[in-house]
């Protein structure tokens, strides 16, 4: 969001032979010269961009001898007007052969990224029916909310995903893509833009104070685009479905025997998204990640460290209006705040969706809403993944909350695979990390869940039904 250079080392994906070490093959993220996809990097920024990388899980159809490579962003998130057009392989899902590396197809879901909409989960393999005929499909989840359905042996849309018109920015020297692909089916499963009537609306005293601070920000549906932050505004865009929405690396859950898909999301995550001049102590880019008069910070890689040849720290600033993205403490946006969605691939229809997690203690204890009855919310987090079973659907909460029936902790919601109604909670003293697994010996069967924050640190935490007699 704040690299110090355009220029970054390029996310390469490698297969090597597993009992020699041998590396058998290479394929280029951003393709070198001669290679296919190195006209969409104009001005040779292919030359010098960087990222583009893996760096979620990589789905494998050992049968068909296929890799499927989910790929992320090309330097940088939110500003690309130094590597202008399309910027293939970025943010695109690619096919490839698993013994040679060679790209049998690919489509890219965000033509010139500018959202770090990078694609952040492993894509799911399915055996699907669509209008009676047998499929070998691969789906994307997506921070964006869209599940992108394709025949993985040719890559062409289950369903269309035709090239929509999208707005284009102002911001100097970007370049911008006109149009984006969008899925006809399934429905988006999750926000992914922001319009009023996704502010708070507990009262409509409190959707007032949220349009007050919406007001200083520019709004719109998916893909639109980031602004210039300015102190007399907009600060920004306020976005969802970007870096932290939808669904994020834990990925999702598939069952074989119904052919449907269970996906976590975060439906509030709501990010803003401005940027300013970048110093020349911080950035060699024109354009970085900030808030207009505030100070503009370093993003440092792993390991590295202010040594007595890091650059100087940024100047002080004036003081920006900084606005918090809450109401007195509550959600800017309106629950639910993190959602289960079943979808059936057959259809790419959704079959239900729930608001999944305790409704948090800032809203349950509120002043502003006491007396009310609110349902459970959910929770916003990007680290939840879920488990399906022969019956159930099994996620927990990212969230520590305290009610009447649990102390301070989180809870391990089971939910019926085929009504999205819950069945049974346990708790747990910390959050879920990840996702849930199962496993059986003896005839017993054992979930481990891996926790971390809240009251207590990482761990992992296996539950069973107890035996006659415990």
């Amino acid at each position: 969001m704040t690299p110090r250079s355009m220029r970054n080392n390029k996310g390469y994906v490698r297969g090597f032979d597993v009992r020699t070490g041998k590396r058998l093959w290479i394929f280029h993220t951003i393709p070198k010269k001669g290679e296919f996809g190195y006209d969409t990097w104009l001005n040779n920024s292919a030359e010098f961009t960087g990222n583009t990388g893996v760096w979620t899980q990589i789905s494998v159809d050992e049968q068909l001898g296929l890799a499927y490579l989910p790929v992320e962003s090309p330097t940088s998130d939110f500003y690309g007007g130094h590597r202008p057009g399309n910027n293939l392989f970025g943010e695109t899902l690619v096919c490839v052969d698993l013994k040679t590396g060679e790209r049998k197809w690919h489509f890219q879901l965000v033509h010139h990224p500018l959202w770090d909409m990078d694609i952040s989960s492993g894509p799911i393999l399915a055996d699907i029916t669509v209008d009676g005929k047998a499929v070998k499909a691969v789906a994307q989840p997506s921070k964006q909310g869209f599940l992108y359905v394709f025949d993985r042996l040719t890559g062409k849309p289950i369903w269309p995903m035709p090239e929509k018109a999208v707005e284009v920015g102002n911001v100097p020297g970007e370049w911008y893509s006109p149009t984006q692909p969008m899925p006809s089916k399934p429905p988006a499963y999750s926000r992914n833009g922001v319009s009023i009537d996704d502010l708070i609306d507990f009262t409509p005293a409190l959707r007032e104070q949220a349009k007050a601070i919406a007001s200083k920000y520019h709004l719109g549906p998916v893909f639109t685009p980031p602004t210039v932050s300015k102190l007399e505004g907009p600060l920004g865009t306020l976005t969802m479905g970007t870096a932290s929405g939808g669904t994020n690396w834990p990925g999702g859950s598939y069952d074989p025997e119904t052919h449907i898909a269970y996906l976590y999301a975060c439906n509030s995550c709501i990010e803003p998204i401005g940027l300013v001049p970048a110093p020349k102590d911080v950035s060699d880019m024109n354009y970085v990640a900030g808030v207009a008069g505030r100070e503009v910070q370093i993003m440092r890689g792993p390991g590295e460290n202010a040594g007595a040849d890091s650059p100087k720290p940024p100047k002080k600033r004036a003081a920006s209006q900084y606005v918090r993205l809450d109401v007195d403490g509550l959600p800017l946006v309106k629950p639910p705040y993190g959602t289960i969605t079943a979808i059936n691939l057959d259809k790419g229809e959704i079959v239900w969706q729930i608001a999944h997690g305790e409704t948090p203690d800032v809203v349950r204890n509120s002043d502003l809403l006491k007396g009310m009855n609110i349902p459970r919310t959910g929770q916003e987090t990007y680290n939840v993944g879920t488990l399906v079973t022969k019956t159930l659907v099994i996620a927990g909460e990212a969230q520590v909350t305290t009610t009447a029936d649990h102390p301070r902790g989180a809870m391990l919601r089971a939910y019926d695979k085929a009504t999205g109604k819950e069945v049974g909670a346990v708790y747990m003293p910390a959050p879920q990390s990840g996702s849930p697994m199962t496993y059986m010996i003896h005839g017993k069967q054992y979930i481990v869940v891996a926790t971390s924050g809240g009251p207590s640190s990482g761990e992992y935490i296996a539950y069973t039904l107890p035996s006659a007699g415990e």
